[in-house]
């Protein structure tokens, strides 16, 4: 005889399945304030960049900073997925550039807003470079968050690409398109810029004009679909086709 199947009784593996049958967008929702209550951390957060840059996001944060987040267009600047863009690892917010004036004013309004002060991000990719942030806050110790981190990982990868593949399948038409290949020099010029290099000293570094390097340039926004530049850079960069 059969074995007869057994509901779930682990609390994780019990908000998973219950995100698994979901059928609607509002669930992931709610599976975010469980999560939340389950790791017993102030918010959990998980964020898709669409084909357009365009965010959906749902979570734990208070209405007033997403709010906030989307009026000051705060995507373009976040040094959590500007730094999460070029990594494939598990990311703790103390490992990201704050260095600049702008990063750091926008990490103190994100506290002001019950952000919390340590954060974890956890990039995740799917098909045609389509890119994810799922992330947890909390305000605690340096070396208390660094326990937490280190006993839940596994825990919140697994979470992570749960969402994210729930995301997938109830949006299917935010998937990007398959993007075209970049050439050879597209390429050198996407990953000098993604280093940090000027227009001058990548040109420089590649023996062309700047003129020449702008043709590049404008060729590989055009292959991605990207609105500008910076939008280019983080495309390749999320897509696989550059490696910095």
């Amino acid at each position: 005889m059969a074995a007869l199947l057994t509901p779930p009784t682990h609390p994780l593996e019990r908000i998973l399945e219950y995100l698994d049958q979901a059928d609607d967008l509002s669930v992931l929702q709610t599976a975010s304030a469980d999560l939340r209550d389950y790791f017993g951390i102030t918010h959990i957060a998980y964020r898709w960049v669409d084909s357009a840059g365009e965010p959906y996001d749902c979570g734990t944060y208070d209405d007033a900073w997403r709010d906030r987040y989307r009026d000051k267009d705060y995507l373009r600047l976040d040094p959590v997925v500007a730094g999460c863009f070029q990594r494939f690892h598990p990311v703790d917010w103390k490992q990201l550039d704050w260095s600049a004036k702008a990063a750091q004013q926008f990490r103190k309004e994100a506290i002001a807003y019950g952000v919390g002060r340590q954060g974890y991000s956890i990039p995740v990719r799917g098909p045609n470079g389509q890119f994810a942030l799922y992330t947890a806050n909390h305000d605690c110790r340096d070396k208390e968050w660094a326990l937490f981190t280190e006993a839940h990982r596994r825990e919140m990868i697994l979470a992570a690409h749960c969402f994210n593949e729930k995301a997938q399948e109830l949006e299917p038409a935010r998937l990007p398109a398959q993007s075209r290949a970049l050439s050879p020099r597209e390429v050198d010029a996407m990953t000098f810029l993604a280093i940090g290099y000027s227009r001058a000293q990548v040109a420089s570094t590649l023996s062309i004009s700047e003129h020449t390097l702008r043709v590049y340039i404008e060729s590989a926004r055009f292959k991605l679909g990207a609105v500008n530049t910076t939008h280019a850079v983080a495309r390749a960069l999320s897509r696989g086709l550059i490696v910095v």
